[in-house]
């Protein structure tokens, strides 16, 4: 994932499903913060984010997380392998059945989250794994975009894989460890909105 808040304000729930049914969740995270948020941080953002990621895994459950220092404003091309070898040595240590990241079309303009996820998929051509794609429905994304005035793209019912029920009970416990000053508010309110059904796609079978 791009950033440490990705866990608590997105991909939470659904991790929390996966080990509610048993596994194994290892999550690596390629860098601290995004850039634009770094005037409006109450601290030193990196410290800040590595303490608020570490509390949110607490209160997920077993994850084991990494995360690494790579600069926002540097992921760009020149940087996909470089951070694909990383997902490659953390997979390494971890053996895992496959991966999860962002399914970019629905998070259009982010481009941390789009390199984030191309490395992922770099990474799973090397390790030979499937890849699934937190998205977002259609209805979901025009909401997000009508209600915050951000760039949301969703997908058609056809183009979604999977519709998991979750329970975000445990994901709005770890997003209150995050200082409200480094928060997005769009990011607490995207979860009313996303209510118990998280949609999925593959982006690599």
């Amino acid at each position: 994932m791009a950033h440490a808040d990705d866990v608590p304000f997105a991909l939470g729930a659904i991790l929390d499903a996966f080990m509610f049914a048993g596994a194994r969740v290892d999550v690596i995270c390629l860098t601290h913060a995004q850039v634009w948020m770094m005037d409006e941080a109450p601290a030193d953002l990196a410290t800040l984010r590595g303490a608020e990621q570490a509390c949110a895994a607490h209160v997920l459950g077993p994850i084991r997380v990494q995360m690494q220092d790579c600069a926002d404003r540097r992921r760009g091309g020149a940087c996909q392998m470089k951070l694909a070898a990383e997902v490659v040595v953390a997979a390494d240590c971890c053996h895992p059945n496959g991966l999860l990241a962002f399914d970019t079309p629905a998070l259009s303009g982010h481009l941390a989250h789009v390199a984030a996820t191309s490395a992922g998929l770099l990474a799973a051509e090397t390790l030979d794994l499937p890849v699934l794609g937190w998205t977002l429905s259609e209805t979901v994304a025009v909401q997000l975009s009508r209600q915050f005035g951000t760039s949301f793209l969703g997908h058609h019912e056809e183009q979604i894989d999977l519709r998991v029920i979750v329970e975000r009970a445990r994901q709005r416990l770890a997003s209150q460890a995050e200082a409200a000053k480094a928060t997005p508010s769009a990011a607490r309110h995207r979860l009313e909105i996303l209510a118990d059904t998280q949609s999925q796609r593959w982006l690599r079978v």
